[in-house]
C-alpha cells in the first residue's frame, strides 16, 4: 500500500509515517520547502508549499500509485510563510479534487475539536472550510477532530506544557477552558485502522481522551512525571496576558512559531471537550489517561533539559538581539566620543570615526538578523564572527584591554558560549 501523508515533518505527521514504515508500508512524504527529516527516514520526499498548491495540478504527479491520503498538515496564525486559508482550505481543497481525478478515494482529513461549535479565530475558521471541501468530495473521507494531540515529541501545546512544567511558579493565563487531551499513540491508531480498504467511511470522529482536565491539571500532571513538587500557581492579571500574547504577536510577525500567540488566547478559552463516543464504538481504541500514559513512559534527562530550556530560549534570543542593537546604538550615541577616543589610542587617526560608525552599524545588522527567524542563524554566526574580530582586534591594538577590572575582552567567552548555545536550540523541529 502506497499512502501520500501531508505534513510529515509535523507531530502527527511523522509519527503517521512511523507508523506505516514499521507496517511495510510505502510512504510519500509532503513537507514544507526547507524542512529537514532525518536521514534514513525512507519513502520519498516532496517539498511543496501547501498554501501556494491551490489547483489540483499542483498534486496531480504526487498522486500516481496512491491508495490513501492522510492530511496532517496544519498552522496555527497568518505570518510570514503562514497561511492558515491556503493551509487548512485552498491546498486541501486542491487536494481533493486531485484525489477524485486520480481515483485516489480514501483520504484522512486532520481537524480540530468544535470548529463545528464555534469559530473564533482564523485558524478554526479554515479548519471548517477545509472540512466542507472535503464532504463535498466523492470519496471515501474520515474526518478527525482531535483535542490538544500530547505524544513524545515536544512540539506546539506538547512543548508548551513541558516548559511550564519546569516552572516552580505557574503562571496561569485568564479564560483557559478545560481539555480532553489525547495521547498520540491513539490518534495514530486511528489513523492506522482507517487506511483499511474496508474500514468505515464518511465519518467525522471527535478524538478525545477519557478525562476533562484543566491547563493547571495538564501541567501538574506533567510536573510530578518529572518527578519535582506542585508549583504554586499564580493568576496572571489579564493586562499583562494581553501584552504576552501581544508579544508573541511580534515575534509572530518575525517568523517565530510562539504557542501563546492571540489564535491561542482565543482557541484555547472555549477549551477542547468533545464527545468521543463514536470514536470509540467505531476503533474500540480505550485511550489511557494522560497521567498513566505517561507513568508507562520513563522520564529521561533530555526531557528535564529541554523543559528547563524551553522557556529560556525565547529569552536568550531576545536578550542577544538586544544586546547587539543596543550596543550598536548608544556607539552611534552617548557612547560615541568614548569609541572614538578609544579607536584613537590604536593609532587609527583619522579612520577611528568611520571605524566607530561601521562597528556600530555591524551591531545593529546583527541585532536585527538575530530578532528575524529566517535570517537568525546568519545573524548567530555574524554575531560570532564580530566577537572573535573584536577578540583579535583589541589583543593587538589595545592589549591593556585584557587589565580591565570590567574585563570588556574577557566577557567576550561567555557571550560566545551563548551564541553557540542559541545555535544548538535554534531549529523548533
Amino acid at each position: 500500500m502506497r499512502v501520500l501523508v501531508v505534513g510529515a515533518s509535523g507531530l502527527i505527521g511523522s509519527a503517521v509515517c512511523a507508523m506505516l514504515s514499521e507496517r511495510g508500508m510505502k510512504i510519500v512524504r509532503v513537507i514544507r520547502p526547507g524542512s529537514a527529516l532525518a536521514a534514513g527516514a525512507g519513502g520519498n520526499v516532496v517539498e511543496l508549499d501547501v498554501a501556494q498548491a491551490g489547483e489540483p495540478a499542483a498534486w496531480l504527479p504526487h498522486l500516481s500509485g496512491i491508495a490513501a491520503v492522510v492530511y496532517c498538515a496544519g498552522t496555527l496564525q497568518d505570518g510570514p510563510g503562514e497561511n492558515t486559508s491556503g493551509v487548512h482550505e485552498r491546498g486541501p481543497a486542491a487536494l481533493f479534487r486531485a484525489c477524485e481525478q486520480a481515483g485516489v478515494h480514501r483520504v484522512i482529513h486532520f481537524s480540530a475539536m468544535g470548529v463545528e461549535k464555534e469559530q473564533p479565530s482564523s485558524f478554526s475558521q479554515t479548519k471548517l472550510e477545509g472540512d466542507k471541501e472535503l464532504m463535498a468530495r466523492d470519496l471515501d473521507w474520515v474526518i478527525l477532530r482531535p483535542s490538544v494531540v500530547l505524544g513524545p515529541g515536544a512540539y506546539g501545546a506538547s512543548a508548551l506544557f513541558r516548559g511550564l512544567a519546569a516552572l516552580p511558579v505557574l503562571p496561569l493565563m485568564p479564560n483557559t477552558g478545560l481539555l480532553q487531551v489525547v495521547r498520540l499513540e491513539d490518534v495514530v491508531q486511528t489513523v492506522e485502522i482507517f487506511l483499511s480498504p474496508d474500514a468505515p467511511k464518511r465519518l467525522v470522529l471527535e478524538l478525545a481522551g477519557p478525562e476533562v482536565l484543566s491547563f493547571e491539571d495538564v501541567v501538574g500532571t506533567y510536573r510530578r512525571w518529572f518527578g519535582w513538587p506542585p508549583a504554586r500557581v499564580i493568576r496572571v492579571p489579564h493586562l499583562l496576558a494581553e501584552l504576552i500574547y501581544g508579544f508573541s504577536d511580534f515575534a509572530g510577525a518575525l517568523g517565530w512559531r510562539p504557542p501563546t500567540r492571540s489564535t491561542a488566547q482565543k482557541e484555547i478559552a472555549r477549551g477542547a471537550v468533545g464527545n468521543n463516543r463514536l470514536w470509540l464504538e467505531t476503533t474500540q481504541i480505550q485511550p489511557l489517561a494522560l497521567s498513566e500514559a505517561l507513568a508507562r513512559t520513563p522520564v529521561h534527562v533530555q526531557e528535564r533539559w529541554f523543559a528547563k530550556l524551553y522557556l529560556l530560549k525565547p529569552i536568550i534570543f531576545v536578550i542577544l538581539s538586544l544586546f547587539w542593537a543596543s550596543t550598536g546604538i548608544v556607539s552611534l550615541t552617548s557612547g560615541y566620543g568614548i569609541g572614538v577616543d578609544l579607536m584613537r589610542r590604536t593609532g587609527a587617526g583619522m579612520l577611528s570615526e568611520p571605524s566607530v560608525v561601521a562597528g556600530a552599524l555591524a551591531d545593529i545588522i546583527v541585532g536585527l538578523a538575530i530578532a528575524i527567524r529566517r535570517t537568525s542563524r546568519i545573524g548567530l554566526y555574524g554575531a560570532v564572527g564580530l566577537s572573535v574580530f573584536y577578540a583579535l582586534a583589541g589583543t593587538v591594538l589595545l592589549p591593556e584591554l585584557w587589565n580591565e577590572p570590567l574585563g570588556p575582552l574577557t566577557k567576550i567567552f561567555p557571550i560566545l558560549a551563548l551564541h553557540f548555545a542559541a545555535l544548538a536550540i535554534l531549529k523548533e523541529r
